[in-house]
């Protein structure tokens, strides 16, 4: 921290001023001062405060007050810079007297000769400490921040989950001091004892990652604890704790020194913190049976969105591609935003989105409302084969949905369903499934107007041809075959009939057949 004594106090200091009421004798008013905590270090029961008066000669009177001393003399001294930061002694103090708890010591001059006054005092970049004895001085006793070191009470916390080590996990408080700069403080449960943690603030999102903005102090593992004082990165760019609150960043908290590339622990921070509103979508199985999953959305702070994809049946060692496409997974459409590949050995994979592939702006609202689905590949080599695939933002289904029959027509082994299902944009999605299909084989699939007995009629929508190997055919629905557009209230409502058939060159041929919407049951 610079080395400055004089700088302008704001009302809102934590430390008390006080003066006479009586306005009939302002000659008779109390000296003002000012008192500031000294919390205990090598020994819990030791703590106390330090308070400045100022005097009417213009010195300061310095009183150390600490609850807890039994014997002895415990030097004591006031430093430049924060406490955290560590700093050269400026002003000697009196010792403390350990069976009183006291000391009292008339300032006017730095330890340099420098004169300084009550108000230079309570304004100075430093902090005081107290010693176990004079053949001890590295042993603290207490200490305790002064002046613009002082912190507000205006806090934030920010979690730092698990990642290479499942037991080590913490948080991390960003504290404003009265100067405006932060007191960033690391806490780990988990950390091995005697264990040396380097940490720092990264640029970027944890998903993007990025270069080193800030070191930080060192997390030390025996208590899992660390303190940076921060008014400036790496390269002196200027930051305080405001600044920090909106920093588009991440923290990384090492294995060690030797073992940069391990992550014990991880977590965004600033614009780029989650704001806890969150939207799943499920991810079915395609290729694979046994893999399946959800992606989950997460906004930020900014706006922007945390995509994460969680895959169940993923091989170890696996590699899977995964996009954001156009359109819904019926309708097909070429890749909207590339995703971070699915690790198959933890069948993760996470995303920061703020723009699509063609760097139009998206954010979580707009992706909330995208025409979009998701798809998530074999791996590089085999992108045909879909493992996982669902539809996302306004293709979502609702929930609401109606089965219809479909019955055995040429041959009494193919037999099925159909489901209509509604969209968040009010779009259907129509699912033939049929069994007894064999593979090779692509059945052609209509919806024809009328009643399949009494009033057959021509096709008003054309489904998706029937795939032998799976009996799946999907369809989304928005419009007939004239143009007319048609949501799902209407599609359950329809006056028709479903025909599939044999194949393309044998049309005459059904293979299923039923009535859906009004002319259903």
């Amino acid at each position: 921290m610079k080395k400055i004594f004089y700088l302008f106090m704001t009302s809102t200091l934590l430390f008390a001023a006080s003066c006479s009421s009586d306005d009939d004798n302002q000659n008779d008013q109390d000296p003002a001062n000012s008192v500031f905590t000294l919390e205990s270090r090598s020994d819990a029961s030791i703590f106390g405060d330090v308070t400045f008066t100022d005097n009417e000669n213009g010195s300061t009177t310095v009183v150390i007050d600490l609850n807890g001393t039994t014997t002895g003399s415990h030097p004591a001294h006031i430093h430049e810079n924060s406490a955290v930061e560590g700093g050269d002694i400026i002003v000697s103090l009196e010792p403390v007297d350990a069976s009183t708890g006291l000391s009292t010591t008339v300032v006017s001059t730095l330890n340099d000769g420098t004169a300084i006054s009550y108000e230079q005092l309570i304004e100075l970049d430093a902090y005081v400490n107290v010693h176990q004895s004079a053949d001890d001085l590295g042993t603290l006793i207490a200490q305790g921040d002064i002046g613009v070191n002082v912190l507000t009470g205006e806090v934030k916390e920010y979690v730092l989950n698990s990642k290479a080590v499942p037991t080590i996990s913490g948080v991390a408080t960003f504290s404003k001091r009265v100067s405006g700069a932060a007191l960033v403080e690391i806490q780990l449960d988990g950390t091995p004892n005697d264990g040396q943690h380097p940490a720092h603030i990264h640029f970027n999102t944890a998903a993007e990652s990025g270069a080193i903005a800030k070191s930080l102090t060192t997390v030390d593992g025996t208590t899992g604890y660390s303190a940076t004082h921060i008014e400036e990165l790496n390269d002196e760019t200027q930051i305080g704790y405001d600044g920090l609150l909106e920093f588009d960043g991440y923290i990384n908290v090492h294995l060690s020194a030797a073992e940069i590339g391990t992550i014990v622990a991880q977590g965004d921070i600033g614009q780029n913190e989650l704001t806890g509103e969150v939207k799943e979508y499920a991810l079915g199985s395609r290729a694979i049976p046994s893999i399946s999953g959800i992606a989950t959305f997460s906004k930020r702070v900014s706006g922007a969105a945390l995509v994460e994809i969680q895959l169940q049946g993923t091989p170890d060692n696996g590699e899977h591609p995964a996009h954001i496409h156009f359109n819904t997974a019926a309708e097909s459409g070429a890749i909207a935003k590339s995703l971070n590949t699915v690790d198959g050995t933890t069948g993760y994979s996470a995303t920061n989105i703020e723009a699509l592939n063609d760097e139009t702006s998206i954010d979580y609202e707009a992706l909330l409302d995208f025409d979009g689905y998701i798809n998530v590949h074999l791996s590089a080599a085999e992108l045909g084969t879909i493992v996982a695939q669902g539809d996302i933002g306004q293709n979502e289904l609702t929930g609401n949905s109606v089965d219809y029959d479909l019955a055995a027509v040429s041959d009494a082994t193919i037999f099925g369903t159909a489901n209509f299902a509604e969209r968040v944009n009010g779009e259907t999605l129509v699912t033939v499934n049929l069994v007894g299909t064999t593979a090779g084989n692509l059945h052609p699939a209509h919806i024809h107007s009328g009643d399949v007995a009494n009033a057959p009629g021509a096709i008003i929508v054309s489904l998706g041809n029937v795939v032998g190997e799976t009996g799946v055919s999907l369809t989304n629905v928005t419009q007939l075959s004239d143009g007319s557009s048609i949501d799902y209230t209407a599609m359950t409502a329809i006056d028709g009939y479903i025909n599939v058939h044999l194949s393309a060159d044998d049309l005459a041929t059904l293979v299923a057949q039923g009535n859906v919407g009004a002319n259903a049951g």
